[in-house]
């Protein structure tokens, strides 16, 4: 047995009972603190904490000074891609000179793109190539990554990509979720038979999945151009039967009723919402379906950022991830996300921390575990340098604010 305990901590964030599952509409902007703390950890599980007033005698291994620092959980970041090979340099540099993301998608880039390379590519330099995001993503303070299939595009390729995420899940420390998003676009040898290509995901691909375990949710591009309303319905349904949670890409370009497919089944989240309509806000409510905002995905194609101010005053609640992917955005700090969450949704520092832990853990399914400092969750956190107040966070956008990370 192994117990640590944390000192003199300058406030300690985000600590809640851990029965609450994530925060909605007003309940957003209240993010609970305890100044001057301690927190005590046994095993790597959280097991108590408190106020100096009442530091605690008890025989630990290990004593934690953390005077002028503070402490909240790692992020959770419940919308990824970071399981792909190579780069797309070149078509930042071609939107740099006006392309759109459309007319580079037409020029044989994009998604399609990276299908490409990512099928040439060995399943050891894939794992080897993603290591290295996931390290990085851990020394920013990200506690969870949910990572997607989606650019093997055929079903080697995707169950090549899935095995890569369930290494990933075998040897880091942090909490992997893994979810299928083999309908991320059409690829060329099924150009004319988009109904054919659903019906090999479904057929061939599905099966193979199931019996290795490969993955715990089922995500699909509902957007024009790509999978329409009645296509979703199609892959849903199919997935559900080898108990695959349901999350959706929708609403990023055009609103066309992907959202109500989304509640229809029970999604656990609807991600992107860049377009959002009255009846998308209607549908949410009385649901389970954690809406989720990717702003650097916004910042990077220089679209417009979810509705969040619509969203959390309709008192509904909103989470947000780093969509770390490597044509629309290619980073997977979450503290990024947060500044961009306040400077450009115009989110309140709480708001943002709350999207981007509590909920955020919902969103991914891991709420039980991260996303608040509770009794029984892992003693997942970040330590922070000297700062005023977790304001600094958001407020210092381009600095490093992160003296330490403890994973379990």
């Amino acid at each position: 047995m192994s117990k640590r305990i944390y000192k003199n901590i300058k406030q300690l964030i985000q600590v809640r009972p851990g029965s609450i599952a994530y925060v909605a509409g007003k309940d957003m902007k209240r993010l609970p603190c305890i100044n001057n703390a301690w927190l005590l950890t046994k095993d790597g599980i959280i097991i108590d904490y408190g106020e100096m007033a009442d530091y605690p005698t008890v025989h630990v291994e290990e004593v934690i000074d953390c005077t002028n620092r503070l402490i909240l959980p790692t992020w959770c970041d419940s919308h990824t891609h970071i399981v792909y090979a190579g780069d797309r340099e070149s078509e930042f540099v071609d939107k740099i000179n006006g392309f759109t993301y459309e007319e580079i998608a037409n020029r044989g880039g994009g998604i399609l793109n990276s299908a490409q390379r990512l099928q040439e590519t060995s399943t050891e330099q894939l794992y080897e190539q993603s290591c290295l995001r996931v390290e990085e993503m851990i020394q920013m303070g990200t506690g969870a990554i949910e990572i997607k299939s989606g650019y093997g595009l055929t079903a080697e390729s995707e169950i090549k990509m899935l095995r890569v995420i369930k290494k990933i899940k075998d040897n880091f420390p942090i909490e992997v979720k893994a979810t299928f998003l083999g309908a991320h676009a059409i690829p060329s040898d099924f150009k004319n038979n988009k109904a054919g290509y659903l019906d090999m995901l479904i057929k061939d691909v599905l099966p193979q999945i199931a019996e290795e375990q490969l993955a715990d949710y089922v995500d699909i591009f509902c957007e024009k151009g790509y999978f329409s309303v009645n296509d979703t319905e199609k892959l849903l349904s199919a997935s559900l039967e080898y108990g695959l949670i349901p999350k959706i890409h929708v609403n990023q370009f055009n609103a066309i009723g992907g959202i109500q497919t989304g509640v229809k089944y029970q999604a656990l989240s609807v991600d992107h919402l860049e377009e959002l309509n009255d009846e998308d806000i209607v549908s949410l409510k009385d649901s389970k379906t954690m809406p989720v905002a990717l702003p650097g995905c916004s910042f990077f194609l220089g679209i417009p950022y979810t509705p969040a101010r619509r969203i959390i005053d309709a008192d509904l609640p909103l989470a947000l991830a780093s969509d770390y992917n490597p044509g629309s955005s290619p980073s997977g700090n979450m503290n990024l996300v947060v500044s961009l969450a306040c400077i450009k949704m115009k989110m309140t520092p709480e708001e943002a921390i709350n999207a981007a832990t509590i909920n955020a853990a919902y969103a991914m399914g891991v709420g039980n575990k991260l996303g608040s400092i509770s009794k029984g969750k892992k003693a997942s956190f970040i330590i922070t340098k000297s700062i005023n107040s977790y304001a600094s966070i958001p407020y210092s956008y381009g600095a490093n604010h992160i003296h330490k990370i403890v994973i379990n």
